[in-house]
Order: structure tokens, then C-alpha cells, then sequence
């Protein structure tokens, strides 16, 4: 299938794009990656080159696509961070036009703009996601952070997480960092008729990105059919191994190229719980 992919690119590392576009293609889909912000690497590091397309640029970019009839075959759209507050109505635009040729083509909205109890996005970015891309979105894959500051809910386990979710109001949403108990952590996949819950062991200094690897892996195992359950099955499983053995190989980034084969057939792990929450 086709993806559009509009979010943070980086040369160095694998976060934004530069994750999602890999796993995607790994998993045999088409991406068209349009970058929000092209820089040297993740803002972890010590120095970073690079900065935020235009709104303009960004808009060009996009009809240039459209221009060529491209977009009428996109399958899905996924968006991730946005380096403006401004280029939210530009993917809001960019998803109103796939779906008006594409009734059945899916929105995945990772409202990424924050974590660890901070906003790290440019001012305005959260509030314009909320009020312009969360009412188109099929699919939104927020960590809990995210989660509460768009719906105000204070969230400290899977049941709160749970009721945030679906004060959201979307088909599915998949909910990431749930504190899990005992030194887990959860992801919360919940859709109007099903909730599940995957948690694994809480690893130590993980590297970047695995929140954008998650948002395109689910939606990769959604567009193939699988259900709500094994979606989520199947990303916990791949994301969770690449961390483990990047964090024992003491990386500070995933190693997502040498670990590839974890992404097609996510390994088995006794580690990880798939628990329903009623």
C-alpha cells in the first residue's frame, strides 16, 4: 500500500521519518516521506543542524504530489511532528484531499509534542493538532503525556488511560508509556467494542523514537488486516526487542537496521504481556 509519511526527518539516527519510513517499507509498503523538520540528528545530542520546512514549502511539496494524481492512490496517511504550529492545517488539507479520493484510505495521528511530563514542541503545535487534525484521525497513538494534556485527565495507570481514551472520541487509539505496575510499562490499544493491554519490563535509558517506530508499525499490521489485538501484539513485540538489544548493546540509537528481521516476524518473548481490560 501507499503511506504518506509527513513528520521530522533526521541523516543521523532513527526518529521520525527516519524510523517510520524504514519499517514501513520493510513491511512491503510504498512511503512517500515529506519532512516537517530535516535535521543532523534527534535534539539529544549536543550539536544539531537543521530546521523547519515552511508551511509553504511543506504545502508545495504536497501539491507537487497531488499535481501528478499521486495522492488518489494514497492508502493511508500518518503524521507525526510538526515543526510549526502552521503546518497542521497544511496536513489537515493534505489528509481531507486523500480522503475525499480515497473513501477507504486511514489517518494515523501520533500527536507527538511531548513526554516525560514536558512539552519539547514549538508553542502552539499541541493545541493545533487538537483542534485540526484530531477530528480527521482513524488512528491516534499518543504516549500518556500526550494523552493527558489533550484531554485533561490526569492518567497513573492503564484503567485511567483507558477513560482518556476514549474521551478522545476515535475509532482506535493506542495509548503508549501506561505505567504498567512492578516496573513495566504498557501500551493500551482501544477501539469502541475491545481494549488490550501489552506490557514488558521498564528498560533503562531506551533510545529515541521508538514512539514513531510504534505509530508506524501498528498502523503497517492494521492496514494488513490484523485485528486490534494482534496489531498490537506484533508491534509490542518487535518495538520491545529492538529496544532490549540496543540498550545491551548500549546504543543511543536503535539499531533498527541491524535488528530489521524483528520488524517482519516480531520474536516471541515471555516478557511481554497481552492482558483484555474490561
Amino acid at each position: 500500500m501507499n503511506v504518506l509519511s509527513i513528520q521530522s526527518d533526521v541523516v543521523y539516527g532513527h526518529v521520525g521519518n527516519a524510523a517510520a519510513r524504514f519499517a514501513l517499507q520493510r513491511l512491503g509498503h510504498e512511503v512517500w516521506a515529506v519532512p516537517t523538520v530535516l535535521l543532523s540528528s534527534h535534539a539529544g545530542y549536543a550539536e544539531v543542524g537543521g530546521e523547519s520546512l515552511s508551511a509553504d514549502l511543506l504545502r508545495r511539496v504536497i501539491d507537487g504530489l497531488d499535481a501528478n494524481g499521486w495522492l488518489g492512490s494514497c492508502d493511508a496517511i500518518l503524521s507525526g511532528y510538526l515543526g510549526q504550529a502552521d503546518h497542521a492545517s497544511v496536513v489537515a488539507n493534505a489528509v481531507r484531499r486523500v480522503k475525499a479520493a480515497n473513501r477507504h484510505a486511514v489517518y494515523c495521528l501520533d500527536p507527538v509534542f511531548g513526554d516525560a511530563g514536558r512539552a519539547y514542541a514549538k508553542p502552539g503545535v499541541a493545541e493545533a493538532m487538537a483542534r485540526e487534525l484530531l477530528p480527521l484521525a482513524d488512528i491516534v497513538t499518543p504516549n500518556v503525556f500526550e494523552l493527558s494534556s489533550l484531554t485533561s485527565v490526569a492518567i497513573r495507570d492503564a484503567n485511567d488511560a483507558l477513560v482518556a481514551a476514549q474521551r478522545l472520541g476515535r475509532p482506535i487509539v493506542l495509548v503508549t508509556s501506561v505505567p504498567a505496575g512492578d516496573d513495566r510499562i504498557g501500551t493500551l490499544a482501544v477501539s469502541k467494542d475491545e481494549v488490550w493491554l501489552a506490557s514488558t519490563p521498564l528498560l533503562a535509558n531506551p533510545p529515541h523514537g521508538s514512539g514513531d517506530l510504534m505509530a508506524a508499525l501498528f498502523l503497517a499490521h492494521h492496514l494488513a488486516g490484523f485485528s486490534l489485538k494482534e496489531s498490537l501484539a506484533k508491534t509490542a513485540a518487535s518495538v520491545f526487542a529492538i529496544l532490549e538489544k540496543s540498550v545491551t548493546a548500549g546504543s543511543h540509537e536503535m539499531l533498527l537496521i541491524q535488528l530489521q528481521d524483528a520488524l517482519v516476524a516480531p520474536p516471541e518473548n515471555a516478557a511481554l504481556r497481552i492482558q483484555s481490560i474490561t
